[in-house]
């Protein structure tokens, strides 16, 4: 598969599950049977994800492996018990966790980002991962408290709406900015279209 259609398909994973959240919600109907079954679509959607990514791409980065443990578990429980505050409290627990790495990881000098995203930013150095280990660190921890204000404020059809445009589009320009500090540290200039696509979709 040419490195183009892979990651044509990559994007395509990564956003696909949190579409489908949307699109259910939609058809399906507001109310509580449509948010359940939005969150069943949902976490469907995810282990299917998976299976793609695994068969097609070849790849899975861990970032998308525990969004979609998070997603299923998350999701069961609000299945379970009938409330959706539980599925709509993953992304906060996700963007804490990733903040959480991050963080650990500029403590100890190790550019976990890497980790995370995999290897979407040929030729970065070390120095720039760390950089950009930083700066998402931040903007992890801005999404979560932002997501539990958006939970405690507004319906979940508003969330739902913030959540899958809002976030998305607010990610893609944060990643965007970094541009220059990337191209600085010894990003591939081939690779440019890549960082907006290494942005979150959680």
């Amino acid at each position: 598969m040419s490195e183009k259609k892979g990651s044509s398909w990559t994007l395509l994973l990564d956003y696909g599950p949190l579409l489908v959240f949307f699109a259910a919600y939609k058809f399906a109907g507001s109310g509580l049977q449509g948010t359940l079954a939005a969150t069943l679509a949902f976490m469907v959607a995810a282990v299917i994800s998976i299976i793609v990514g695994l068969v097609v791409v070849k790849r899975v980065s861990p970032m998308v492996w525990l969004s979609t443990a998070l997603i299923v578990g998350f999701g069961a429980i609000t299945l379970y018990l009938r409330d959706p505050k539980f599925i709509q409290m993953k992304p906060t627990i996700i963007y804490l966790l990733f903040t959480a790495t991050l963080f650990v990881g500029l403590l100890k000098r190790k550019p976990l980002l890497k980790w995370l995203f995999g290897p979407v930013f040929p030729g970065l150095t070390d120095d720039g991962w760390l950089k950009l280990s930083r700066n998402w660190a931040v903007f992890f921890l801005v999404l979560a408290v932002a997501n539990e204000v958006m939970r405690a404020t507004v319906t979940f059809d508003t969330w739902l709406t913030l959540k899958v445009w809002g976030v998305s589009i607010v990610s893609f320009i944060f990643a965007v900015a970094n541009m220059p500090m990337l191209l600085r540290h010894g990003l591939d200039t081939d690779a440019k279209n890549e960082v907006a696509k290494g942005a979150p979709v959680e």
